[in-house]
């Protein structure tokens, strides 16, 4: 029989018969059944919910084909290439997670499988290394991580909504191997030195020669009256002279720890610890080679394992290091492609891993070094984006503050909050900004119907179109979804994972995010607490959500207490718990926690106990 406990205003049930649906019992299932006028947030998150959905049906109806392939000409190159198929559904993964429609998921995976058949099956005739293939065992031959995680992050994400797919979880496993050395045909990583060998890396292993504008810009194409190129390019001759400079690509480079996190999700399938073992040696050697550069992070490391060593013992050198401006070819002006902030992602995973402030250190240190740097320009101080011969320069109004953002999200000190300028969502935690909900999701609202509007009024055709065409009419817009909901980063192209507060499950029906009609608001956040109010805004149905401390599991709550009852508090000690919310009913909860106490795991709570 059910145990009903009484407290705090609490109606409590532990214990729950077997012969209810399994995937309810946790530990504690709260019962909520106090109605709450549906406030305005919460009917317009179920309006985004719904308005996203729809919207990405339209576009992939208009995109992608019946066989899931991207209706454009298929090209190998920096400009446009095979990455820019699966991100032309970038967010896609994030919207189903949250509660998008569950064809989201379909089409996602639809369009992921498509893609993998379409490049595997175009090749190029110039190009050496993808003559047989743009694709290799389902993986990009050899490219830098700006554009392999651009491509990957679709699937990254799939295990937020299916991680016990059988193919999803092969690949998982195929596709860290290329960094383990697990495929003899894929030596991308040398142990003895810790670096991944090539800037270009992937399924036929790295390129260890100097690139070439035709390696970058891929095979000759018409252009003229026919594309117009995303990068402002005029002609193919224009598309080699953009890339003419990107020669040093031999030795490791920071956006390499992007892959860590194909590993990440190699451990979080079973926890084994070789995926482990590999992330923390890669990352460790990273870091202990900023700590000897004066916690700058050099964006060249030689073949023998020394800072700058095939870039002419230069820290700063190679293509998109410190030193890397370029001259735009169709303005004559100077472009700066400073890319090594792409390193902290491969520091984040770690974090996940470790909770262990060693891997935020060295990045506070960097930010703060070259902010020193500042000058005074013509009465304005300014501050430094690139180094090169002549040292610091790139000098710009604005603080450096690449990151600064997200090592606070992790740490929530208030020593790294003052990094951070103004920023609204802040602002909105800190009890500052209270139309920012509402304000944030209208945003989010007109920028789908203006994407939808741009789908429907696109004239271009499948043979005028190329992979990065369609890309800039997607209209998933989440941000203020991840924000409120499960106070998270939104993971851009280059960010593989998900780093949120909490995470919804729906036992009913057995998949991730909120079930139809549920919202939530995040409204407080500190390093131990985190303030929800859920509500169910559907008047008929009772709704049951399962409450997740982190995205992948890795907090702990400790207890919750309800709105309003500040001296009497529910003991959980859970990584998990279980909301029956009663039809239009709601309720503000603190939840007290720990963070990052568990090893991250994809798999459902109800699978994980």
């Amino acid at each position: 029989m059910r145990c009903l406990i009484c407290k705090a205003g609490w109606m409590v049930v532990l214990g729950i018969m077997l012969s209810i649906n399994p995937r309810l019992q946790a530990e504690q299932t709260i019962e909520i059944s106090e109605p709450l006028s549906p406030p305005g947030w919460a009917l317009l998150q179920q309006q985004l919910l719904h308005a996203n959905s729809e919207a990405c049906r339209i576009f992939f109806d208009r995109y992608f084909d019946e066989r899931g392939y991207l209706l454009c000409v298929e090209r190998w190159g920096g400009d446009d290439g095979p990455d820019d198929a699966p991100e032309n559904m970038l967010h896609w993964p994030f919207l189903h997670a949250l509660g998008g429609a569950e064809n989201v998921l379909t089409m996602y995976k639809h369009g992921w499988e498509g893609h993998l058949r379409q490049f595997t099956e175009a090749k190029t005739v110039d190009v050496p290394f993808a003559r047989d293939g743009m694709y290799y065992k389902e993986f990009p031959v050899m490219f830098d991580w700006l554009h392999n995680s651009e491509g990957l992050t679709v699937f990254n994400n799939q295990g937020l909504s299916d991680p016990d797919n059988l193919k999803f979880r092969h690949r998982v496993r195929r596709y860290a191997g290329f960094y383990l050395n697990e495929d003899p045909g894929a030596p991308n990583y040398d142990p003895e030195h810790k670096i991944i060998r090539s800037m270009f890396n992937g399924s036929r292993g790295p390129l260890l020669r100097k690139a070439t504008g035709l390696d970058w810009a891929g095979d000759p194409i018409e252009v003229g009256n026919r594309f117009g190129l995303r990068h402002g390019e005029e002609s193919y001759e224009q598309m080699i002279a953009h890339f003419r400079d990107y020669n040093d690509i031999v030795g490791d480079h920071p956006s390499n720890l992007v892959s860590t996190s194909l590993a990440l999700n190699g451990y979080m399938l079973d926890h084994e610890a070789k995926y482990k073992d590999w992330i923390l040696e890669y990352v460790n050697a990273w870091r202990e080679r900023m700590i000897a550069n004066g916690n700058i992070i050099p964006s060249n490391i030689g073949l023998d394992g020394t800072i700058g060593g095939n870039a002419d013992g230069k820290w700063y050198g190679g293509v998109y290091g410190w030193g890397f401006s370029v001259v735009i070819p169709q303005t004559g002006g100077l472009a700066h492609r400073n890319t090594t902030h792409l390193g902290f992602p491969g520091f984040m995973n770690a974090y996940l891993l470790t909770g262990d402030d060693r891997y935020l250190d060295p990045w506070r240190k960097q930010i703060d070094l070259i902010n020193a740097q500042a000058k005074q320009v013509n009465g304005t101080l300014m501050y430094p984006r690139n180094y090169g011969d002549q040292g610091w320069y790139n000098f710009s109004p604005q603080k450096y503050s690449s990151n600064a953002f997200e090592i606070y999200y992790f740490s929530m000190q208030d020593r790294d909050r003052k990094r951070i300028g103004s920023n609204g969502w802040l602002s909105f935690l800190e009890g500052n900004n209270p139309d920012y909900p509402e304000q944030s999701l209208r945003q989010d609202l007109e920028h789908v119907r203006s994407q939808v509007e741009n789908v429907r009024n696109d004239p271009t055709t499948p043979d005028t179109r190329l992979t990065d065409d369609s890309m800039r009419f997607n209209p998933a817009s989440v941000r203020s979804l991840v924000e409120q909901m499960v106070g998270g980063l939104i993971g851009g192209k280059n960010r593989l994972v998900l780093h949120c507060r909490l995470r919804y499950f729906d036992p009913e029906n057995n998949r991730a995010g909120l079930p139809q009609g549920v919202s939530a608001l995040i409204d407080r956040m500190t390093g131990d607490r985190v303030s929800v109010t859920l509500v169910n805004t559907d008047p008929i149905n009772t709704r049951s959500v399962v409450v997740q401390a982190g995205g992948y599991g890795e907090h702990h709550f400790v207890s919750v207490q309800s709105d309003g009852q500040s001296e009497e508090t529910l003991s959980l000690n859970a990584q998990d718990f279980t909301v029956r919310l009663a039809p239009g009913a709601g309720r503000r909860m603190t939840l007290k926690m720990k963070r990052f106490v568990h090893q991250p795991r994809l798999a459902f709570p109800w699978n994980a106990r």
